[in-house]
């Protein structure tokens, strides 16, 4: 029978012992094609196969998340596994979790509430695996479960505030303003402000405390000696971790015994849940949103598909255009433009318009809207070249009003930022991106003041003729699929768009 040795080389990678043959297999095990591979230049220049391969046959070395993996592959062949002692443990080495002893633990942390069920389950299965992707839906307090991780771990598994080697934690995010939203949570939950140092825009890279909250883009060049004074790494909105730049991070910090990613969701491709699991681990979905939902912890959602059918004329006419000159022509659409503007002045509630492009849509349309508006109701206009403190400013006016608009790019206001006080979304860019979906559709689940349901408003484009379906409709079955997955409820409205 042949027998895989494996040896942790540290927390972030296993080294593997075994016949070349076997080698060869597990190369090919963990190899996938990339989405899109067939459209990247490197592969239709013939440099490259269009595969992303896991396992590197030369070093021996498979990411430590794949474990599990690696056991499937092992079964299939009926190969046994040998598991090798090292400074770093076992592969295979757990937490035992006394439920009632972390139970007590958290509910002595006097939270400004109580944990609920699916939170504490997290926390848990965090720290008993020590590691692992939590799946959990927009709104489901991601945030108070990385508290508890980090707390538990912090003043349980290792000497606490004394900050040994590997004894601080890491908690990575995208974006500067999150970083000050997680700041202001933990600050919530009853973390001391000297306990936490925060890293964005040239901040110090040396501190004391024991908690460090920083985005990426901060930290990424830093040597391998700075990140190992981290034994826990948090990675929050983990899907965007496919890039080198956060792969790297987490590789250099291979001190780092208890590795989580937290998301609300992931794109559905093998080979993108696959890297995500080689860094942090298993995926465990703590929630849904439909379960949220159904227990009146988030809002309804009301879902409006409105598809705008071009006249005849313009049908016959467009042909298949390339992608780029359909949303050109979508997006600088006057008479699309003004429909959206005219919905936008018509809802009641806080409203969220989400674009996609800065120069060609998004500050057309907040011109029309601004310069019909009635002068006693807000408009904000919200891209990436918005200071990070005028995003807090506008997120905090808003939720303090009754029928604000605000047009932001999809960038800056899918991913991470909670407005509580939000009753419509408007989908003003076509998109099929899950991520992006589901983010964007999070914005709005936060129940408001008044109990009010969120409704989305989808908008697509139908310029098809016959048989063709152009980019901008077939995107918007894709978000259908979405809705129907997560079982969301939708209705489809038909409009004819006048010429």
């Amino acid at each position: 029978m042949e027998t895989i040795r494996v040896r942790k080389l540290n927390h972030a990678n296993l080294h593997i012992t075994c016949e070349s043959g076997t080698a060869q297999e597990l190369n090919e095990f963990f190899s996938f094609y990339v989405p899109g591979y067939k459209f990247m230049p490197a592969y239709r220049n013939r440099m490259w196969d269009g595969k992303i391969r896991l396992f590197t046959v030369m070093s021996g070395e498979l990411p430590a998340g794949l474990y599990e993996h690696l056991l499937q592959f092992a079964e299939q062949r009926a190969y046994e596994i040998e598991l090798d002692d090292s400074k770093y443990g076992k592969p295979d080495d757990y937490n035992k979790v006394n439920v009632k002893d972390l139970y007590e633990y958290i509910k002595g942390l006097e939270l400004p509430f109580d944990i609920r069920d699916y939170q504490f389950d997290a926390v848990s299965t965090g720290i008993h695996r020590k590691r692992g992707i939590l799946l959990s839906p927009t709104g489901s307090g991601k945030s108070l479960i990385i508290y508890a991780l980090v707390r538990y771990w912090l003043e349980r598994l290792t000497t606490g505030y004394r900050y040994p080697q590997s004894g601080r934690a890491l908690i990575i995010v995208p974006t500067t303003s999150l970083v000050e939203q997680m700041y202001t949570d933990f600050i919530k939950y009853g973390c001391g402000e000297r306990a936490m140092h925060r890293i964005y825009s040239g901040k110090d890279k040396k501190f004391e405390a024991a908690i460090c909250i920083s985005t990426w883009q901060s930290i990424y060049k830093l040597p391998r000696d700075w990140y190992s004074q981290f034994g826990m790494v948090i990675g929050d909105e983990c899907h965007g971790f496919k890039s080198k730049s956060l792969m790297s991070i987490m590789n250099k910090a291979s001190e780092a015994e208890y590795r989580f990613g937290t998301t609300g969701t992931l794109d559905g491709a093998q080979t993108h849940e696959l890297v995500l699991q080689g860094l942090f681990g298993k995926i465990y979905r703590v929630t849904t949103t439909k379960t949220l939902q159904d227990n009146n912890t988030l809002a309804s959602l009301a879902i409006k598909r409105i598809v705008l059918k071009y006249p005849e004329k313009i049908r016959k006419e467009f042909g298949k255009q390339p992608y780029p000159d359909e949303i050109d022509f979508i997006v600088s659409n006057d008479k699309r433009n003004k429909f959206i503007r005219n919905l936008a002045l018509d809802l009641k509630g806080n409203t969220l318009i989400l674009y996609n492009y800065v120069e060609k849509h998004g500050k057309p349309l907040y011109s029309l809207i601004d310069n019909k508006v009635d002068e006693n109701r807000k408009v904000f206009f919200v891209s990436g070249e918005t200071a990070t403190n005028d995003r807090e400013a506008i997120r905090g006016i808003v939720e303090k009003q009754k029928d604000a608009i605000i047009v932001a790019s999809l960038g800056t206001f899918s991913t991470g930022i909670n407005i509580r006080n939000l009753h419509n979304i408007v989908f003003a860019s076509p998109s099929k991106s899950q991520i992006r979906v589901l983010q964007s559709i999070g914005r709005g689940l936060r129940k408001t003041e008044d109990g009010k349901a969120t409704t989305l408003y989808d908008i697509s484009d139908d310029i098809s003729w016959k048989t063709r379906k152009n980019y901008s409709l077939l995107h918007s079955f894709e978000r259908l699929k979405i809705y129907q997955k997560e079982q969301f409820e939708y209705k489809t409205i038909q409009l004819e768009l006048k010429s």
